[in-house]
């Protein structure tokens, strides 16, 4: 995964020796309704070095995080059904109409 300079564990997976009470303070809740103000959709055009995790022309909830994009780095909720940084040169930004982002989000 890729990584920042200021936070090391960003955008990294547990590995199978972490204890399972142990958690990523750089993972977003996304069940909360403060997460659906700050999140688009994105066009995944490019998965190179992450086949597991992305796959190209699926679309992929992002969730807005302006200190990643900073670094050219995009939170989206991968295949795994967390939330990981990618490069943004991977996704496309995708407009959706209201009425879909409500569907998509669940909301009526």
């Amino acid at each position: 995964m890729v990584l920042l300079d200021v936070q090391k564990s960003i955008g990294m997976k547990r590995t199978a020796s972490a204890g399972k009470s142990s958690s990523s303070n750089g993972s977003v809740k996304t069940d909360s309704p403060s997460h659906v103000r700050g999140s688009s959709y994105v066009l995944c055009v490019c998965n190179d070095g992450y086949p597991a995790s992305l796959e190209r022309r699926k679309l992929y909830l992002r969730i807005r995080d302006r200190r990643s994009e900073q670094h050219g780095l995009i939170r989206v909720i991968d295949e795994s059904g967390e939330d990981y940084l990618y490069p943004t040169r991977y996704f496309a930004p995708l407009p959706v109409p209201q009425r879909v982002r409500r569907l998509l989000f669940g909301l009526k």
